[in-house]
């Protein structure tokens, strides 16, 4: 069953003033690692995330940003900057960020037999309408800040700096069957392992973390769902 991802960053001797720069510091990571160096969208929640946003803008990326000066907010130091402008201690910032995974598709050009039993297949053609189409699709990231008093104080559970990475399945290909796990979706996967292990390492490496915490809703840790998702196929 897909699980939610999360990322939780703890810093030592933490003061909430430097929250600004230090969400910089994370998300300068975050864009070297998915190639991505812009902000799609910026939200601010009051006292928890049952509140309507006090703050929220969405940043065009596409062609015409290049052309629109507008544009540059979209910049990891300006986004940030204009969403903390008013900082209070009771409020988290959210920052939607994007970098690209592989995610497999079924080939929507041949009918599937579990839909349609009726529809005439091919033989020559079955096992192609079986195998899953690889694509690199955009996948949203969400950078989160806590204030000391947002929610409780849930940044001691949350970390001062959560990543929320959505649902586990870019890991584990939970939408494949066992017997269309092949050595093509073994190494889609594993690419995209090497995505969020490079980027869980630069940011230990660089943003002076003292403690870590890649973690699941269900609370299940996502290398053991791994192992067992590989284990049933081998």
């Amino acid at each position: 069953m897909a699980d939610q991802l999360y990322l939780s960053l703890w810093f030592p001797n933490f003061r909430f003033e430097t929250l600004p720069a230090t969400m910089v510091s994370v998300m300068r990571q975050f864009a070297l690692i998915s190639g991505e160096k812009r902000v799609a969208a910026a939200s601010v929640y009051p006292i928890s995330f049952t509140e309507a946003p006090t703050y929220q803008r969405i940043y065009v990326n596409d062609d015409r940003a290049e052309e629109n000066q507008d544009t540059s907010g979209s910049i990891i130091e300006n986004a940030v900057a204009e969403a903390t402008e008013q900082l209070h201690d009771d409020m988290a910032y959210e920052f939607e960020m994007r970098w690209k995974l592989w995610s497999p598709e079924v080939n929507p050009n041949y009918p599937n037999p579990d839909i349609d039993p009726d529809s005439d297949i091919d033989p020559e053609y079955e096992s192609a309408a079986l195998d899953p189409l690889w694509k690199l699709q955009p996948a949203t990231v969400r950078i989160l800040g806590f204030g000391p008093n947002f929610d409780d104080a849930s940044f001691d559970q949350n970390g001062h700096i959560r990543v929320d990475f959505g649902l586990d399945t870019p890991w584990l290909a939970e939408t494949l069957e066992d017997e269309q796990l092949d050595e093509a979706a073994t190494k889609h996967i594993q690419q995209n392992v090497e995505m969020l292990l490079a980027f869980t390492l630069s940011v230990e490496k660089n943003c002076g973390i003292s403690s870590r915490l890649l973690w699941t809703e269900s609370g299940e840790p996502l290398a053991q769902k791994l192992i067992d998702r590989l284990q049933r196929v081998n």
